[in-house]
């Protein structure tokens, strides 16, 4: 089994780091470069920046909240928020980020997924999925959580990734910010439908609950924001945990 990476997601909104529960009622965590260096030394896999509101106001992710954020990091930086063009990313990856993810731009023109891998690579393209449950399974949703596009959830992760994605950052809206735990059935059918890794998010609130979305779940890696913003549980305590478990992580 390769190691399962952890990583910390910073949701910012206008140069701050916040934290709502289902996409809603947002409150402020704290300064993202502060964090981001913080994480660093705690040994976080992974970090990813989503200016929250950046596809609702119409702009792109700010170059200088990534920049200040790049700085601090020795680990992979994954950016979105507002990238609807090729330059949108061209400027995310030239203020620092190692990787791009595409939401709402990628259901509007898939052929975008595949310009960035050609240009890129398909590693530093990241195809995230908003998630709710209806009856029968799951739908993607856009804008920031708040527009239905009644496409099915399996079947818009397998287009993505036929379209050159990397990877899958998969959030379940129902879970975000509950700290109920993974979606581990919706994170089990994504990642038993496509070859590429597959980011479970949404949810977390214990050790146990990484634990079972990498079981379970069968993610390939685990983000959350809340449990570690918050000064919930450390990185390091986590990763023992899942060590302890027999869950290969990057020590």
């Amino acid at each position: 089994m390769l190691a399962k990476r952890i990583i910390a997601c910073l949701d910012v909104r206008n140069g701050v780091v916040v934290k709502g529960v289902q996409f809603e009622g947002l409150r402020e965590a704290g300064d993202p470069a502060a964090l981001a260096r913080r994480y660093d030394a705690e040994g976080i896999d992974e970090v990813v920046i989503l200016d929250v509101t950046a596809t609702l106001e119409a702009r792109q992710a700010r170059a200088q909240t990534i920049h200040a954020v790049a700085r601090e990091l020795f680990l992979p930086l994954c950016v979105g928020g507002g990238i609807r063009t090729e330059d949108d990313a061209a400027a995310a990856i030239d203020a620092g980020a190692d990787k791009v993810s595409l939401n709402s731009a990628a259901l509007a023109d898939p052929s975008l997924i595949t310009r960035l891998a050609e240009r890129y690579g398909s590693q530093a393209v990241v195809v995230a999925i908003d998630a709710k449950q209806v009856e029968g399974g799951w739908t993607a949703y856009t804008r920031s959580g708040s527009a239905d596009t009644s496409r099915d959830v399996v079947a818009w992760a397998r287009a993505a990734a036929a379209c050159g994605a990397g990877e899958i950052l998969l959030t379940s809206i129902d879970r975000d910010g509950t700290k109920a735990g993974f979606d581990c059935a919706l994170t089990a059918a994504v990642s038993d439908a496509v070859s590429i890794p597959v980011i479970a998010s949404g949810g977390a609130g214990s050790f146990e609950h990484f634990a079972d979305v990498f079981t379970s779940g069968r993610a390939d890696a685990a983000l959350a924001a809340s449990i570690f913003h918050f000064d919930t549980h450390a990185v390091s305590e986590l990763k023992a945990h899942l060590t302890s478990r027999g869950i290969p992580v990057r020590l």
